[in-house]
């Protein structure tokens, strides 16, 4: 089968491989949808898990494939798996735990000790024709949604997980910054839950207008100031960093907050930034992490999207074929696409 290998840093073919089958409590799908993340990206560009890495938990060689993102129709069932039908459309949930640690035992797998990712540390991935997973990984999907809603689950519940960490409500105000993939997730999923006003700081004109048709009031740091704008009204109730620039939305995030708001990281920072914490002291504000999600979370995704009251595809901007993922998915969206593509799904 077809398959993209990361060799090394901005070095990734589609390649043939043997077509994976599944073990013991497992399940095999055809891939029918996958979405390019921006952790593929910096996969692709920077290659920060060796070719030759072998996970504890999901125990493949490299060079190991991308896509963790992704869809598909289960092909063939595992030892043990009665409780699927051959043909069900599912999402796949790539992130892996022991499920014996503390963290595990805790309910919060997403912050296993020896977590992984398929698709990123290894056991296969969405790029490519098949692909294996735990039958608990494998979420059903209703068969009118389909395949493409089905491949935006795990993105939104990178969003729906921050949201739950940020505490918000019905009547909640929030900013986001940054209207990539997870930032309009985000505003999804405050809306999903009842949030009041939403703020979105973005500068890319394609994504301004996206975020405004899903109901958020929009600000454009190059001509207002964001803190000051949000500030007139008493500051946010909670702020989400979907970025990752640095100390500018390090300090919007937290400087836009009413006394005894929350900022939640989101995004991946690749420089450290300055802390002052006697503005925490002084003002209770609060900063909190998230870190992917839970099953629990994924499974609360799919009921939100099954009784309306999420709707992931307008976040949907393009569609490519796998052997053109190179190319006209890493490559363009490292280049022209980055501030007019949202998602591209690869099929």
């Amino acid at each position: 089968m077809k398959s993209l290998l990361l060799f090394g840093a901005q070095d990734a073919r589609v390649v043939d491989v043997p077509e994976p089958e599944p073990g013991p409590g497992q399940v095999k799908v055809k891939v029918e949808c996958a979405g390019i993340c921006g952790s593929d990206l910096s996969l692709f560009q920077y290659a920060p898990i060796p070719a030759g890495f072998k996970h504890p938990l999901l125990c493949t060689d490299g060079p190991h494939a991308l896509g963790h993102e992704f869809s598909g129709r289960v092909v063939a069932l595992g030892e043990g798996v009665d409780d699927i039908e051959v043909g069900a459309l599912v999402a796949i949930r790539p992130n892996v735990y022991d499920g014996t640690c503390p963290a595990c035992l805790r309910g919060e797998q997403n912050l296993c000790k020896q977590g992984g990712f398929i698709g990123v540390s290894g056991g296969g991935g969405g790029f490519s024709e098949y692909a294996v997973a735990g039958r608990d990984a494998a979420h059903v999907i209703p068969e009118e949604f389909g395949p493409e809603v089905a491949a935006m689950v795990e993105s939104t519940a990178v969003a729906w997980h921050a949201v739950k960490q940020s505490g918000a409500t019905a009547g909640t105000s929030a900013l986001v910054i940054g209207a990539g993939p997870v930032g309009l997730g985000l505003v999804a999923c405050l809306k999903a839950r009842g949030a009041d006003t939403v703020y979105v700081s973005e500068l890319s004109a394609a994504r301004k207008e996206r975020a405004a048709a899903m109901g958020a009031e929009v600000l454009d740091p190059s001509e207002v100031d964001v803190v000051a704008h949000v500030q007139e009204v008493g500051g946010v109730d909670v702020s989400f960093d979907a970025s990752g620039v640095g100390q500018p939305t390090y300090d919007t995030a937290l400087d836009a907050l009413r006394p005894g708001g929350t900022s939640v990281v989101v995004a991946m920072f690749h420089e450290p930034v300055q802390v002052d914490l006697q503005k925490y002291m002084t003002s209770e504000k609060r900063l909190v992490g998230s870190m992917a999600y839970t099953d629990a979370d994924f499974g609360e995704v799919v009921d939100a999207i099954v009784d309306g009251r999420l709707d992931p595809k307008p976040l949907i901007t393009g569609h490519i074929k796998l052997d053109d993922i190179v190319d006209k998915g890493l490559n363009h969206l490292l280049g022209e696409g980055r501030n007019s593509e949202i998602k591209i799904l690869v099929s």
